[in-house]
């Protein structure tokens, strides 16, 4: 049906790749590129098919990519490299020619910022070249979305108060290490919270709001309010939402273990000079933390992710709904290769690719997932291994 190339070959990327190839109906070429050519190898190697081609590229580079992508002609791309790449693999898109897909907002390098305003000003751009870009197509920002989405088609007629709820019941058996990029995890989970009310932005300390919240299958569990980026264009495309609020969960070992390390300055973005070089602490943080990609062997439990939803339904009656997914670690882990939180990001950006090959989310201009047909998507979730559960006016805890 069409053909597809994956930029990214660590964890998620790794997830992205087994889940194309699975689908061989739909994803009829396959290109696998990164910095790392022999990562690519490796994961066409894991998959057992000799058909997926791999390539070099360096994703910071826009002339590499237009010639990559003018070389294979893909029909869309699938961006899991890093957040900072987004807007040079846009750039290049445009260029070439070619559909865009991503599962994280753009942000800079020089600070943490996690807004879509940048991806967004290519809008026209898109548009005017006969171009899809899909946005934030993974699990959060992704399904919540299109979770979000489906709960306002087919039960509310005014969502009013939207909680995203994000659990990892896992355990991998390390002192501390993140689950996808360190650089980008540490970043994030240490920004100041921030959350929408009553039409504004409300800004709060690092892990100020919290409280236990229980989920499916794993328990009770202390959450705390960040900033995701999902709720930036959930509150623009559904306006009826009075809060918006995305939790997480942090056991007090990691939480001693970041403070420890914002402590000693070890989370820093800006370079410092260490014996006449330049480094930048997070990176070096980095490169001795353990590989997220290491992680999926050994670790056992599951992730429970979804959204907490009250307002009005299509009679008018006060309506509470949970939708969620859990996804097992082992499960994953046998399967791709990965832990759930690749998986969980991996699936969904498959799914979108092939919404897009399909021709159901087909639309020139820049879109986050959100604003497409949410049915076809949740029939797929199903079918590729992150079924989701409903509980109607169930306590919501929130």
């Amino acid at each position: 049906m069409g053909k597809v190339l994956i930029i990214g070959a660590g964890g998620v990327g790794t997830v992205v790749a087994h889940k194309v190839a699975m689908n061989p109906d739909v994803f009829t070429e396959v290109v696998i590129a990164s910095r790392t050519k022999s990562k690519c190898d490796a994961l066409v190697k894991a998959i057992g098919n000799d058909k997926i081609k791999t390539a070099q590229v360096d994703a910071d580079n826009v002339d590499e990519l237009v010639a990559l992508f003018e070389e294979h002609r893909p029909d869309i791309v699938i961006n899991v490299a890093l957040p900072y790449q987004d807007l040079t693999i846009m750039d290049a898109c445009l260029k070439a020619g070619v559909n865009y897909l991503d599962t994280a907002n753009y942000e800079p390098k020089e600070e943490a910022k996690f807004e879509y305003s940048w991806q967004w000003a290519y809008k026209q751009r898109f548009e005017e070249a006969g171009l899809t870009a899909i946005l934030g197509c993974g699990f959060d920002p992704g399904v919540s979305g299109v979770f979000t989405a489906y709960a306002a088609k087919h039960y509310f007629n005014e969502m009013q108060y939207l909680d995203i709820v994000d659990c990892n019941g896992g355990d991998h058996g390390k002192a501390f290490a993140t689950n996808f990029n360190p650089e980008i995890n540490i970043r994030e989970v240490t920004q100041k919270g921030k959350y929408w009310e009553n039409g504004e932005w409300v800004e709060t300390e690092p892990h100020e709001i919290h409280k236990p919240l229980t989920y499916p299958n794993i328990g009770e569990r202390e959450s705390y309010v960040l900033y995701h980026e999902e709720l930036e264009s959930l509150v623009k495309n559904f306006p009826s939402i009075k809060r918006a609020r995305f939790w997480m969960t942090f056991g007090q070992e990691y939480l001693t273990h970041l403070r420890v390390i914002q402590n000693i300055g070890m989370s820093r973005i800006d370079p410092i000079m260490y014996n006449g070089v330049e480094i930048v602490p997070i990176q070096f943080l980095k490169a001795v933390l353990p590989d997220p990609g290491s992680l999926g062997e050994n670790y056992e439990g599951e992730t429970s992710i979804g959204c907490r939803i009250k307002g009005v339904d299509k009679e008018g009656k006060e309506l509470t709904y949970y939708i969620y997914n859990n996804c097992s670690h082992r499960e994953s882990y046998n399967e791709t290769g990965a832990q759930a939180v690749s998986y969980t990001t991996g699936v969904p950006a498959m799914i979108g690719a092939m919404m897009f090959l399909k021709g159901l989310w087909k639309r020139p201009g820049v879109w986050n997932v959100e604003e497409f047909n949410p049915d076809p998507f949740m029939e797929q979730l199903n079918k590729q291994g992150l079924p989701w559960h409903e509980v109607f006016n169930g306590d919501l805890e929130l």
